[in-house]
């Protein structure tokens, strides 16, 4: 297995992305080859100024770096030297199994529809993120690659997100539900009520409803579908108001001798807590839809969050995630006889 790793892409690279692929290396590397794409120069440089070790990884050379103010579609284009665009293309052409990268969503999601192109039924992939719940974890899809959706594209982020909920989060007959301003069918627009009976008709997923915005961190949905206009303001406001609780929660126990003794009480469970809510936990967000496995990752991504990308991306490959995908989509087009999901 070979993981194709974008080195230049994000806030805090070439060091961060350094740093995490060498401690995926030390962790999970048995049976991987990870390939660092970059500015060989800047690689060995920033590896030799932090004593970190590049002998376990390929060294694939590039010239160019597509950054956060590039048009997607220009860079995806023109950049063919980048290490994104250069990464994609070997992914494309079974040079990789999988590719993970930190850079620019957009430019990201682009070139990857161009280049590695779609599973047989999508027309553009959708951003999956796994997101904290009170009972569990849930996936989130899409969290901001597709502003606007029809209908048959929520339908089949549905059946995306109930594969990678059963092969990577090991969910069994997963929970697909429907986000909206209410739990009857009859509630949304046009768009998602026609979303809801396509979903409801669905062979291929378990769809529990549609289900309201405050109950969607309570975990009971394995899966929860929506635009990505809708999900990228669900993705920020949680984690708005996770930052937001545990600055308060800081200020309450620091407020004087006994809320600093009682701290130490439930210090361990505050931790915890902090860790759940930590999105360098999940490592990445994979595009789903992809003909083959590619991990976003979050621009500011530190060590942790690329090596816990690089295991999401090795998880993906071992359980063959898209064959997987592409056999559900191809009986959810038998049973429907839909088009294409534009």
């Amino acid at each position: 297995m070979k993981i194709l790793i974008d080195a230049m892409g994000g806030d805090n690279a070439p060091l961060c992305v350094l740093q995490g692929a060498a401690q995926a290396a030390a962790e999970f590397g048995d049976g991987m080859t990870l390939a660092l794409l970059g500015d060989e120069q800047a690689l060995r440089d920033c590896a030799a100024a932090n004593k970190i070790d590049l002998s376990p990884f390929e060294i694939i050379p590039c010239t160019e770096v597509i950054d956060m103010h590039d048009d997607p579609v220009k860079a995806a284009r023109h950049k063919t030297d980048s290490s994104m665009v250069k990464g994609l293309t070997m992914l494309k052409n079974g040079e990789g199994d999988a590719f993970v990268s930190a850079g620019s969503t957009g430019a990201l999601h682009v070139a990857t529809s161009l280049i590695v192109r779609t599973l047989k039924g999508i027309k553009r992939p959708a951003l999956a993120t796994p997101m904290p719940g009170a009972k569990q974890d849930f996936l989130l899809l899409d969290c901001g690659a597709n502003a606007e959706c029809r209908a048959e594209m929520l339908n089949a982020f549905g059946t995306m997100g109930s594969v990678y909920a059963e092969k990577v989060m090991g969910r069994p007959d997963p929970k697909v539900a429907l986000i909206n301003n209410g739990a009857e069918d009859t509630k949304g627009t046009p768009v998602y009520r026609e979303a809801h009976q396509l979903l409801k008709a669905n062979p291929c997923i378990h769809f529990a409803g549609n289900i309201e915005p405050r109950y969607i961190m309570d975990g009971e949905a394995d899966v929860v579908v929506c635009d990505g206009f809708v999900g990228n303001v669900v993705l920020k406001l949680t984690e708005g108001v996770a930052k937001t609780l545990l600055s308060l929660l800081k200020k309450v126990f620091l407020k004087n001798l006994v809320t600093k003794l009682s701290y130490l009480g439930i210090k361990g469970g505050l931790q915890e807590l902090k860790r759940m809510l930590d999105s360098e936990e999940v490592g990445g967000a994979p595009l789903l839809g992809a003909a083959k496995p590619v991990i976003k990752a979050h621009g500011s991504s530190r060590a942790k969050g690329i090596k816990n990308a690089i295991r999401q991306a090795k998880i993906c490959v071992r359980n063959d995630l898209c064959g997987t995908m592409q056999t559900a989509l191809n009986a959810l087009k038998d049973s429907t006889g839909a088009a294409d999901a534009h």
